[in-house]
């Protein structure tokens, strides 16, 4: 059994559906016992209709953290080739005070990547690059995010949870383990076990000791509907934090109290 709670999160995916509803199924989720709600950082939906409805992230990540009380948010994930560093570090600090209202410490989650739909940089007019240097340039940005947190007046709440997305086994993983807080990937249990023998690799590389980061799993159609064995099988390797993701029109909430009721067996 790991040490770290069991946590399930929501992406409630900013697409196909008006910005009321999505609103509304987050009051839902919070009302239901969710531990993090997640959106994520694109112009344009990911499935479906390409041309669908959809929004920001980042300013709807503002509007959810006052209207919430209890969960913890953030982007799943980011786009670190959209906005510059120091700008990046102002709209997390701003957003962690925002969703500090009622308790005075935030609940944001910075989860952060290097970018890859190449449609969302075509038509803002971003260089879409390589993947190599997105991945060269995320190294570059997480130190200065992190030294201007140290700036800003007034300072974060808390340390801003810092979560990395993707499983790059050469440079993704080794930015993982000097910076991240959580490491989440979708990734099969075969897939998983390699990869954490690698984070472990870097973590050692670079000084840090793996139990500080919490190992964060996609689920998958293929076990968010059928079965929870998958599920146990990646906690027993270490993963804590377990993501649902549901798309509008309608974001389906039916599966998550299965989640929930698991992660209460799973939790102390």
């Amino acid at each position: 059994m790991t040490a770290r709670p069991v946590r399930i999160a929501v992406q409630l995916q900013p697409q196909h559906a008006t910005y009321e509803l999505i609103r509304d199924r987050a009051a839902e989720l919070e009302e239901l016992g969710v531990d993090i709600l997640f959106n994520w950082d694109h112009f344009f939906p990911l499935t479906g209709d390409p041309d669908g409805a959809h929004f920001e992230s980042w300013t709807m990540l503002a509007a959810l953290a006052e209207q919430t009380r209890r969960v913890e948010l953030g982007a799943l994930v980011n786009c670190n080739s959209y906005r510059n560093a120091s700008l990046q570090a102002d709209m997390a600090r701003t957003i962690d005070r925002i969703s500090a209202h009622g308790t005075g410490r935030g609940r944001f989650i910075f989860g952060t990547g290097s970018g890859w739909f190449e449609r969302d940089y075509d038509e803002y007019g971003y260089e879409f690059g390589t993947v190599g240097r997105r991945l060269d340039a995320l190294a570059r940005d997480l130190p200065v995010i992190e030294d201007r947190w140290g700036t800003l007046n007034p300072p974060p709440t808390r340390k801003i949870p810092i979560l990395i997305g993707g499983a790059g086994e050469k440079k993704t993983l080794r930015i993982v383990a000097t910076h991240a807080d959580i490491w989440h990937s979708y990734s099969d249990i075969p897939t998983m076990e390699r990869k954490l023998v690698v984070l472990a690799d870097h973590a050692r590389a670079v000084g840090r000791d793996m139990s500080e980061i919490e190992i964060s799993v996609g689920v998958l159609d293929s076990i968010a509907h059928r079965t929870t064995a998958d599920a146990d099988r990646f906690h027993a390797m270490g993963a804590t934090l377990f993501t649902v993701g549901l798309s509008g029109p309608d974001y389906d909430l039916s599966v998550v109290p299965d989640w929930l009721a698991w992660r209460d067996q799973k939790n102390p």
